[in-house]
C-alpha cells in the first residue's frame, strides 16, 4: 500500500511545482529565455534530490531540514541576482524577509535536531527506498509552492517599489514572524523545565499552536505584499498561503501532534478542559 501512496505523493509533488512555476512565469517567456522562478524551482527540486541520494546513501534524516531551509535561501538568492541590475525595495524587502525567516527556521529546527539526536518521524520513512524520495520531493514541493508569490516578483525583472498595501503585507508578515518565534522560544523554555505536562501559558493558553498561527500569518503578509505586482496567471501564486494552512492543518503539522498529545494525556481531565477551551488556531483574544 505504501509504494502505491508513495508514487502519487511524488506524482502530485512534481505537478505542483509545475504549475505554481509556471504560473509564475507567466508573461515573463519574452523577456527571459527560461525565466528565473523555472529555474529556481528545478534547483530546489534538483537540491532535494541529491539530499536524498546522499540520505539513502547513509540511512541520515540530520540534514533534511536544513537543506529545507537552505534551499529558500539558495533560491532567493538567485532571483536576487538574476534581477541585480533591477532591483526596487520591494523586491529587496521580499527577499529579506524570506531570508530571515529561513535562517530562523533552519538555526532552530538544526538546534532541536542536535538536542534530541535524531527526527523519530524518519524511523520508518528511511528503510522505504520510495517513501524516503517521496518525503525529500515533498520538501521541494513544500519550498517551492510557499515561496512561490514571493520569488516570482523578486524574479521578474522589475523594479517595484513599496505601497500601501505591499507596507500593510510586510507588518502582517512582521506579527506573524514574531508570533512563532515567541511561540517557539515559550515551548523551548518549557521543554527546559524538565514539566512532564503539556504547554499552556503564554500564548499557548490562547492557541492550542499559535506557532503554526504565526507561519500562516507571516506567508499571508508576504502574499499580500506581492499582490500588487501580479498578473493574469500570476495570481495563481497567491495559493502560498493556503498551501501553508493546508499543510499545516491538514497534513503534517496539527493531526501529528494532536494525535500525540490526545494519547499521551487522554486521561488528565485539565488537558480535556484546555483542549475544550483554547482555540486549535487562531489565538482569542481575551
Amino acid at each position: 500500500m505504501k509504494k502505491p501512496i508513495s508514487f502519487t505523493g511524488v506524482v502530485v509533488g512534481l505537478m505542483l511545482i509545475a504549475a505554481v512555476s509556471l504560473s509564475g512565469s507567466a508573461g515573463l517567456w519574452q523577456t527571459f529565455s527560461v525565466p528565473p522562478i523555472i529555474v529556481g524551482a528545478i534547483t530546489a527540486l534538483l537540491l532535494q534530490w541529491v539530499g536524498f541520494a546522499v540520505a539513502w546513501r547513509y540511512q541520515t534524516e540530520r540534514f533534511f531540514d536544513l537543506l529545507g531551509s537552505g534551499t529558500f535561501l539558495v533560491i532567493v538568492l538567485m532571483m536576487l541576482a538574476g534581477s541585480r541590475s533591477n532591483l526596487g525595495l520591494l523586491d529587496i524587502f521580499l527577499g529579506a524577509a524570506v531570508s530571515v525567516w529561513a535562517i530562523r527556521l533552519g538555526w532552530f529546527l538544526v538546534a532541536r535536531i542536535r538536542l534530541t539526536g535524531s527526527d523519530k518521524r524518519f524511523e520508518k520513512i528511511k528503510a522505504d527506498f520510495l517513501w524516503f524520495l517521496m518525503t525529500w520531493t515533498l520538501q521541494g514541493t513544500w519550498v517551492v509552492v510557499t515561496s512561490v508569490a514571493a520569488v516570482s516578483v523578486i524574479g521578474d525583472g522589475e523594479a517595484q517599489q513599496i505601497g500601501l498595501i505591499e507596507a500593510i503585507g510586510f507588518t502582517i508578515w512582521a506579527l506573524g514572524m514574531t508570533i512563532e518565534v515567541v511561540a517557539d522560544e515559550q515551548k523551548k523554555k518549557f521543554r527546559r523545565a524538565g514539566t512532564d505536562s503539556f504547554i499552556r501559558t503564554g500564548l499557548w493558553s490562547r492557541s492550542r499552536h499559535p506557532n503554526y498561527f504565526g507561519e500562516v500569518l507571516l506567508w499571508s503578509g508576504l502574499s499580500l505584499s506581492a499582490l500588487p505586482s501580479l498578473n493574469g496567471w500570476q495570481l495563481m501564486t497567491l495559493v502560498s498561503p493556503i498551501f501553508v494552512w493546508t499543510l499545516l492543518i491538514k497534513v503534517s503539522g496539527v493531526p501529528m501532534l494532536e494525535a500525540k498529545a490526545d494519547h499521551r494525556w487522554r486521561d488528565d481531565a485539565s488537558y480535556a478542559e484546555y483542549k475544550k477551551n483554547t482555540p486549535l488556531l487562531v489565538p482569542r483574544l481575551w
